[in-house]
């Protein structure tokens, strides 16, 4: 029989499964709102990042034609008659990302390869992290190393090399941007099916011709992939060239001469003696609006590449 302190305690412990299931129904239709705010944090980030750019720039464009600062090539922010043309800031940026992507693209390719069609799953697990430390070495001692050692070096080849110019950082950029080429090219090639492999071995083909053949146009989408990527980390790369490019604002094709990067004046602008609300110190944020497109343009280039050329198996 049951008596009538454990008919009470049945009840206390149905109130106590009611008040439980109470709140968890609660805390579940938290969750999801909560997570809908962490989700929109880099949406409204990015908002506030445009609203920022773009109000400024157009304070910016209301003192400077818009034609004179995308089409003029000479930029004097701080002289008596200021002249404000950013295309000097747009060759340093792509001549230096540019001798980048010469250095990084056919060694991080060949790295990819190396790694996933020749190594052994060993050796692979030590080159693989031992390459990506590379990914983690601080951009400041990149631009120490290039302006203190490659410069000297290639000083030795290039007599009329300057002291501060934009093949040393370019060069440096390169290696810094291989760990992401690799790493990135690698897993789209170890992404393509073992089946295609072996029915190429089947017909005969050797290593070489099934990587050339089978395995690069298969993972052809990941790896261009990885080139814009790479091309878009150099753009945005600041400590290198600002160390290592110098501050001479030249529209120029010589590689040997100082150039400077848009990134590289972003920092003299706001590290200099541009007055809060001068045409210099919003000629910043026109510069930094220009970058933020351009970078924009290559990520939605290798969003386009990745879909145009992605094959699903």
């Amino acid at each position: 029989m049951i008596t009538i302190k454990d008919k009470s305690n049945i009840r206390e412990m149905i109130e106590q499964n009611q008040k439980s299931n109470l709140l968890r129904r609660k805390v579940e239709r938290l969750i999801p709102i909560f997570l809908m705010l962490l989700a929109s944090l880099s949406i409204i980030t990015t908002i506030g990042i445009i609203w920022t750019l773009l109000s400024e720039t157009v304070e910016f464009f209301k003192r400077v034609p818009l034609v004179d600062f995308y089409t003029g090539t000479v930029l004097k922010p701080l002289s008596q008659n200021p002249e404000f043309g950013v295309l000097p800031l747009l060759m340093g940026t792509v001549t230096s990302s540019l001798i980048a992507m010469i250095v990084a693209a056919p060694i991080g390719l060949m790295a990819a390869i190396y790694l996933s069609e020749y190594a052994s799953p060993k050796v692979r697990k030590v080159v693989k992290p031992t390459l990506e430390l590379l990914a983690g070495v601080p951009t400041i001692v990149y631009g120490f190393f290039a302006f203190t050692f490659v410069t000297p070096l290639l000083r030795e080849f290039i007599p009329n090399l300057q002291a501060t110019n934009i093949l040393s950082p370019g060069i440096v950029m390169g290696i810094m941007i291989i760990p992401m080429i690799a790493s990135l090219s690698e897993d789209a090639m170890s992404s393509v099916p073992r089946s295609m492999r072996e029915g190429a071995y089947g017909l005969g083909a050797t290593k070489l011709e099934v990587t050339r053949r089978v395995v690069i146009p298969a993972a052809l989408s990941g790896i261009i992939s990885s080139f814009v990527l790479g091309i878009s980390r150099a753009i945005g790369e600041t400590m290198i060239v600002t160390i290592a490019s110098g501050s001479t604002k030249n529209f120029s094709f010589d590689i040997t001469q100082s150039m400077q990067t848009m990134t590289a004046y972003i920092v003299e602008v706001t590290g200099g003696d541009a007055a809060t609300g001068s045409t210099v110190y919003y000629s910043l944020y026109a510069v930094a609006m220009t970058l933020f497109v351009f970078t924009l343009l290559m990520n939605l280039l290798a969003r386009f590449v990745s879909k145009k050329f992605r094959e699903e198996y």
